[in-house]
């Protein structure tokens, strides 16, 4: 059992790094990544840990990028974290996530959120970005899912302020491969995703986005419907993409979904998906 879509308090889990991993020991997984939302800063204490424990893992972010008029999200692994071109990304990316937050804080209070600096203090870990004001809008306790804080309050408010924007996939995806990574195209039938699109609209999408560097989609996730799982494996086999699966792990941040396991057991990611990703990785 392998898991590759993993949160942790550097983005919007409720485990820190090191506690992925221990958790990843106890489940009896074999391998595991973390892929933070447009972060790396847990990487090193994963590793360090995975490394004690004798669990093989492999460092990762997720990345939102912009394609057409969506956002897509990509699971990027076993990059050279310090390649000069990725830390240009990188940082290119984190001067987007991290700008005026302050500003979009006070949008949020300006809808009638109440978000004192004290909590906001304390939901700030390793960045002050929009996964921190997430965690301080979720410990208000608010009477409405998590989805309803982004939709309703935080995406508004992003927009609003003028930093929505994203890195564009045709940007994005060269560099994560020049850096000797592997991406894998996340849950792309939700709303962050290609939700919507007809499946031959879907199936040109991919096949662009593979002509910018993208190398494979997942084949798992927990919530696919058995059409979603269908399709993914159709274009996988098809155009020979490389198969990733993941249970997007977010700890108590998003309840019923288990690492490893998924949701309500319906995740067993095979080791040979692992196996491949370091072949290609190592090339």
């Amino acid at each position: 059992m392998i898991d590759l879509h993993v949160h942790s308090t550097v983005s919007d889990g409720s485990y820190t790094p090191r506690e992925i991993i221990r958790l990843a020991k106890e489940k009896g997984l074999e391998a595991v990544t973390l892929t933070d939302h447009e972060s790396i800063a847990g990487n090193e204490e994963a590793a360090d840990e995975a490394k004690k424990l004798g669990v093989e893992f492999i460092n990762g972010m997720e990345m939102t990028m912009a394609y057409k008029d969506r956002k897509l999200h990509v699971v990027c692994l076993g990059f050279d974290m310090e390649n000069d071109q990725f830390l240009q990304l990188y940082h290119r990316l984190r001067g987007i996530k991290e700008k005026d937050m302050d500003k979009v804080v006070d949008c949020i209070r300006g809808k009638g959120i109440d978000i004192t600096p004290a909590e906001m203090r304390k939901s700030i870990g390793v960045h002050f970005d929009r996964y921190s004001v997430m965690r301080a809008l979720v410990s208000l306790n608010l009477p409405c899912e998590v989805i309803t804080l982004w939709d309703d309050y935080l995406n508004p408010a992003l927009k609003e302020v003028g930093v929505y924007g994203d890195i564009p996939a045709e940007e994005a995806l060269p560099v994560i491969k020049a850096a000797g990574g592997v991406t894998s195209l996340a849950h792309y039938h939700k709303k962050i995703g290609m939700k919507g699109w007809s499946r031959p609209e879907q199936e040109a999408a991919i096949k662009e986005l593979m002509s910018f560097g993208l190398d494979g989609m997942e084949r798992y996730y927990p919530n696919y419907a058995e059409e979603d799982g269908e399709f993914a494996a159709y274009m996988i086999e098809k155009y020979h993409m490389l198969p990733t699966g993941g249970t997007d792990f977010h700890g108590a941040n998003r309840k019923g979904i288990e690492l490893g396991t998924g949701l309500a057991g319906n995740m067993n990611v095979p080791y040979a998906f692992f196996e491949a990703i370091k072949k290609r990785v190592n090339k």
